[in-house]
């Protein structure tokens, strides 16, 4: 049957709306991430037309942009319309935290989410940024946990941050747009291929789709498969916990009967269970085989941005410094 100008937006709002229905109370209280751009835009159109009446959006201004203020006056304009309260908050992105400048804005932008109060946090990556995410994170000798790329749903402080989008192609979202006769913001940062991400989208990922033109498909459906193995290491690690631990505490003799790689699995779990930064793969390593070959009168230490893992009186132990 010929696509028809109406059946990608309509196949698109059934999409999500089977997303949402198993994940989402009718009466959840829901922020959107809005920026402006094509993706937020539709992502909000569709919540406001599949019925969600306590829905409310949010803008982060950046302020990197001499267009900063129009962006964010062009979100007033558009939540205006579709009758749904709006949140815009300034932020100061630290250029010198040593993080690059999309990762200091990435981190100032959530920031301000883990401040909102409710139930979801939905945002619109699509499965282009998944591809984007998944490959960054290869090329940066990532683990099974990066490879998994952005989640489709986790925990995000208080809120459940959703990404109903990450399964849905640009060209989808556009087309959709397009129907609607929807209007959105262009960041023109997002040709700046000296941005790694950029670099990725417009260089690297046409290059390779070229050769392989299902690649970006490929990359996600490549996320899905690792985050299969993510959880199931994460079933290993509750398993090994159980043998190991002692309320917040782990039990040096039993920690030494792990192999290796089920020691260091354990550690990274641990550290992810308490909001704590995971280390490089070198410096967990170097760790975890000194608490595998450490005398009894020695106490390995492991020094980390949110406080130290360090070895006393037979016992490994989480030690935060807040």
């Amino acid at each position: 049957m010929a696509v028809t100008r109406n059946s990608l937006p309509a196949d698109l709002r059934k999409r999500v709306g089977a997303f949402l229905a198993t994940r989402l109370q009718p009466d959840a209280r829901l922020w959107v991430g809005l920026s402006g751009g094509c993706d937020s835009v539709v992502l909000l159109h569709v919540l406001s037309r599949l019925g969600f009446d306590n829905l409310s959006a949010i803008h982060v201004h950046h302020g990197l942009s001499p267009n900063a203020d129009a962006w964010a006056a062009f979100c007033s304009g558009y939540c205006e319309r579709l009758g749904i309260p709006l949140t815009v908050r300034h932020v100061t992105v630290d250029a010198s935290s040593g993080l690059g400048l999309e990762a200091a804005a990435r981190d100032a932008r959530y920031a301000v989410f883990a401040e909102c109060s409710g139930d979801s946090l939905l945002l619109a990556q699509h499965r282009g940024d998944q591809a984007e995410t998944v490959l960054f994170n290869l090329l940066r000798g990532t683990g099974v946990t990066g490879a998994a790329g952005m989640p489709v749903e986790r925990r995000f402080g208080g809120l459940r941050l959703l990404r109903p989008l990450l399964d849905i192609t640009r060209a989808e979202i556009e087309s959709y747009a397009s129907a609607n006769s929807l209007a959105w913001i262009t960041d023109e940062s997002n040709t700046d291929t000296s941005l790694t991400r950029n670099f990725l989208r417009h260089e690297a990922l046409t290059a390779i789709s070229q050769r392989f033109p299902g690649a970006e498909g490929s990359l996600a459906q490549a996320a899905n498969h690792f985050a299969e193995a993510a959880s199931l290491l994460d079933e290993l690690a509750l398993i090994d916990w159980q043998g190991v631990g002692d309320g917040e505490v782990a039990r040096m003799p039993a920690l030494r009967q792990l192999s290796l790689p089920r020691l260091k699995n354990l550690l990274r779990h641990r550290l992810r269970c308490l909001g704590w930064q995971v280390p490089v793969a070198s410096r967990l390593e170097e760790f975890a085989r000194q608490l595998q070959s450490a005398a009894p009168d020695r106490h390995p230490e492991l020094v980390l941005p949110n406080g130290k893992m360090r070895v006393a009186r037979g016992l490994l132990h989480w030690l935060s410094e807040k």
